[in-house]
């Protein structure tokens, strides 16, 4: 009797390992979260981080939510996000993607260093905030520059309208305006136009 209760327990005891077994990689499949963008373009070194796991980056990798993406010296990145958004990272940048959902806009945390957002002048503007130590900047527009410049913390208008918030202050951006900010907790200056050499050299840095 004891002998027959052991076999049925240790036969129970397989079968449910087995099952299992099965059920594990469905169920990690489903816990994987999905891409929200890819790299398109990369220059130099660049990389994600996600908790403790640091992984390099190359052409077509794809980023994930709470992604910490930086870049080394000398390297530039380009991710798309969604179907089209397009960050364009310089030199040791730091961003983090906080959220994003397509087409409605999302949320990105700005440590250093210069990006370049754009947008398709033709689709319709998403609800995306940039929040960086200098300014919140909060994205009406479908191209600009935000980061060093001149010596300072920059940011440009190509096309559309941006909303630059810092200290109480609050700037709106039209094309071919910029504002300054000189430090963090600092108000941003009132918009005003860049001279060339002032845009050439700020996108020549993504």
């Amino acid at each position: 009797m004891t002998a027959r209760f052991s076999t049925r327990r240790r036969d129970f005891i397989t079968l449910i390992g087995g099952a299992a077994a099965l059920l594990m990689p469905g169920a990690a499949q489903a816990q994987k979260p999905a891409p929200v963008g890819s790299v398109t373009e990369i220059e130099g070194e660049a990389f994600a981080e996600a908790r403790t796991e640091r992984r390099a980056l190359f052409r077509a990798a794809p980023c994930f939510i709470n992604d910490v993406v930086g870049t080394g010296r000398s390297s530039r990145l380009t991710l798309r996000l969604g179907r089209d958004t397009t960050l364009r990272l310089g030199q040791e940048a730091r961003l983090t993607i906080d959220r994003f959902l397509v087409d409605a806009g999302g949320e990105i945390t700005l440590q250093s260093g210069p990006i370049l957002y754009d947008r398709p002048a033709h689709r319709p503007p998403s609800r995306l905030s940039i929040q960086s130590p200098f300014a919140l900047i909060s994205v009406r527009g479908t191209r600009f520059f935000a980061g060093p410049s001149a010596g300072t913390f920059g940011v440009f208008v190509e096309r559309g309208s941006v909303v630059v918030s810092a200290a109480g202050g609050r700037v709106v951006l039209q094309p071919g305006q910029g504002t300054n900010i000189t430090y963090p907790g600092a108000a941003p200056t009132p918009a005003a136009p860049w001279g060339a050499e002032r845009i050439r050299a700020a996108l020549a840095r993504v």
